[in-house]
């Protein structure tokens, strides 16, 4: 038995890309360093995101292969909002 339980998976990862892209997209929309904590907490996490926003479309599109490209499975979903957030992330300048 793995760490994670596999029928959590799949939510576990659609999770952790949506926490990802609002991250993202809210550093990217507000001033994190108007206040003072919010910046210490965007200093810590920001570290952790970035290798979740390398990490979880790799994961997402080996697992969405995995289920023969079922268009309604989480991986999916989680891989077109992790390059939907990318995608912002470039062209918002």
């Amino acid at each position: 038995m793995g760490l994670i339980n596999r029928a959590k998976q799949p939510r576990i990862v659609f999770i952790l890309s949506i926490l990802t892209s609002i991250f993202w997209c809210l550093g990217q929309l507000i001033n994190v360093y108007y206040f003072t904590l919010i910046g210490v907490v965007f200093e810590i996490l920001w570290f952790p995101m970035i290798a979740l926003l390398i990490i979880l479309p790799i994961l997402s599109l080996i697992f969405f292969v995995k289920e023969n490209l079922n268009l309604k499975s989480p991986y999916f979903y989680s891989f077109l909002i992790i390059l939907s957030t990318i995608l912002f992330m470039l062209l918002k300048n």
